[in-house]
């Protein structure tokens, strides 16, 4: 007994391991799309994924196996196997389907659907694809539902709303399916976004500030209490104007948010980007990271915390940032009008051994070659493409 329970546990801890690229997967709104991304090498891998009408939302399963795409016009979620990058299956969503997000153990998901006083989260299995509930979000003042998160412990799912009034987010039991508290925030119609701290005590929303330079904010919530902490406007370096924000994310190890503005200079008739860069120990905003003279949408980071992700939606392209330089290091054309709002890229796998310790490498070895008999065998179980990938993936996993 004792053995079968050993291995039932090795079998979690290590059932969740991908190749050794993490895969970025971008949503083409208008080619109806998904571009899939080599994040080693920056390029795009495959022929585009087909799904539905107007893909938009894009949230990856925490083993990475599978990854979600909403379609507006569609109404309905596109289910994507990552090892053979394919569409695998069709869920009904809510109509207007906008943000989506997985719960921490992936067995739920969380659709936004943006109907107007309508809006509602719908929530979805996420095996079969039944719809587990409805849970109204909106209301009947210009209100209506774009985005949705959910908290490290997935107890909590925050859904974002925009509104022509005060934006506001509908905290909502995931044990219950019931809106508990809604948080009024001082941004309104354009909260799209969200993302918490690792360790779940903050939570961040990009959003509007509706007034004579539409100057943007970072809201910062304090999960505990649902109540705003801090409000950072974010710069206007060289005398711009801020017309908008978007996607936003929270580096691994929680020291930094990256929050994607579109800014428009004075005299000038487009719209470029950057990413403001905050630092969560003092609310302060440390850096601004030019992207590209077209505006940009989402936003995401690798596991590791090495690299942004940001996309520009109008250029047909995806921008690469080192965040140890802030530098550009690639520009990666993908499909007609890119969105993917959401966490976008696959994550780490995980291996028996214990990141940082010195057996940490030896350890996961011996539980692989003893649950499969032999590496080889792991490796193929496990979908890397050699013994090799496979020790390279339990080498970054192991260097934490």
């Amino acid at each position: 007994m004792k053995l079968l329970t050993t291995i039932a546990i090795l079998i979690f801890i290590v059932g969740s391991a991908q190749g050794l690229a993490q895969n970025a997967y971008i949503a083409n709104a208008n080619s109806g799309t998904v571009s899939v991304i080599d994040t080693r090498t920056n390029t795009v891998i495959g022929s585009p994924i087909p799904v539905g009408d107007v893909p938009w939302g894009v949230a990856v399963s925490p083993d990475g196996r599978k990854v979600y795409v909403t379609n507006i016009y569609s109404g309905t979620v596109s289910v994507i196997d990552t090892r053979t990058n394919t569409a695998v299956a069709t869920f009904p969503a809510g109509r207007y389907p906008l943000g989506v997000a997985v719960s921490p153990d992936g067995a739920r998901l969380y659709v936004a659907n943006d109907n107007s006083a309508a809006s509602t989260i719908t929530v979805i299995n996420a095996e079969t694809g039944a719809t587990i509930a409805a849970i109204p979000t909106g209301n009947g003042n210009g209100n209506s539902t774009a985005g949705v998160t959910v908290s490290p412990d997935g107890k909590k799912v925050y859904a974002v709303n925009l509104s022509t009034g005060e934006d506001t987010v509908s905290v909502i039991n995931a044990a219950t399916n019931a809106v508990v508290a809604t948080i009024s925030t001082p941004g309104k119609w354009n909260a799209y976004q969200a993302a918490f701290s690792p360790d779940g005590t903050k939570a961040y929303l990009s959003q509007t500030q509706i007034s004579s330079t539409a100057a943007p904010v970072l809201t910062v919530i304090d999960v505990a209490t649902s109540t705003v902490v801090d409000t950072i406007v974010l710069g206007n370096p060289g005398g711009t104007l801020v017309d908008a924000t978007d996607g936003v994310v929270v580096s691994p190890d929680g020291k930094r948010v990256y929050v994607v503005n579109d800014l428009l200079a004075s005299g000038q008739s487009f719209i470029y980007s950057q990413v403001s860069v905050i630092d969560t120990a003092t609310d302060a905003i440390v850096a601004a990271i030019p992207i590209n003279a077209n505006a940009s949408a989402g936003i995401s980071i690798t596991p590791d915390g090495t690299k942004l992700y940001v996309i520009n939606t109008f250029a047909n392209s995806v921008t690469v940032v080192d965040t140890r330089t802030n530098a550009t290091t690639a520009v990666i054309p993908v499909g007609s009008f890119p969105i993917s709002a959401g966490n976008f890229i696959q994550p780490l796998p995980r291996f028996a051994g214990t990141p940082g310790k010195a057996n940490c490498h030896s350890k996961s070895v011996s539980a692989l070659a003893k649950q499969y008999g032999g590496l080889n065998a792991a490796a193929s179980a496990l979908w890397f493409a050699s013994v090799k990938a496979l020790q390279d993936a339990i080498e970054d996993y192991c260097e934490g």
